[in-house]
């Protein structure tokens, strides 16, 4: 791992109407546009949905990095994201994403120990903690 600090840079790219176009650098680009409850078409990633899957997104990968140092085996694991968007003080936030994860396991594993490394990345993930929004966390732990 690098030093800190890092620096992520993202380019958008916009006409007057249409799709916004984002690059990062070495990056596919994606298009974006408003979600349907705000007038968009619904068909492409908007912010709000690129948010919810960022919180989706460093949960899977904080936890991989976790169990990878606690040396716990695992086959799969399974996150939805719900980020609520309500207005606060007169202005759209996101006040609560709530995390459902569910961890397959080895039949051999310890569930509670399973758990708790669920908990801890859920507690480590950069993207949720850099947020001011409740974070509810709902973890299952199945051997498969």
């Amino acid at each position: 791992m690098q030093n800190y600090p890092h620096h992520y840079k993202v380019n958008a790219e916009a006409q007057p109407e249409g799709s916004v176009h984002l690059q990062g650098e070495g990056l596919p680009a994606m298009i974006s546009a408003p979600p349907t409850e705000f007038g968009g078409p619904g068909d492409q990633w908007s912010p709000e949905t690129l948010l919810v899957a960022s919180v989706a997104d460093c949960f899977v990968l904080s936890f991989r990095a976790i169990a990878r140092a606690s040396k716990l085996e695992w086959t799969s694991l399974n996150c939805e994201v719900v980020g609520t968007l309500e207005r606060d003080n007169k202005q759209p936030k996101f006040t609560e994403f709530t995390v459902t994860a569910a961890l397959s396991v080895p039949p051999e594993t310890n569930e509670d120990r399973a758990h708790r490394l669920l908990q801890k990345a859920e507690e480590t993930c950069l993207i949720t903690n850099s947020l001011s929004s409740r974070v509810q966390l709902n973890a299952s732990v199945k051997s498969s």
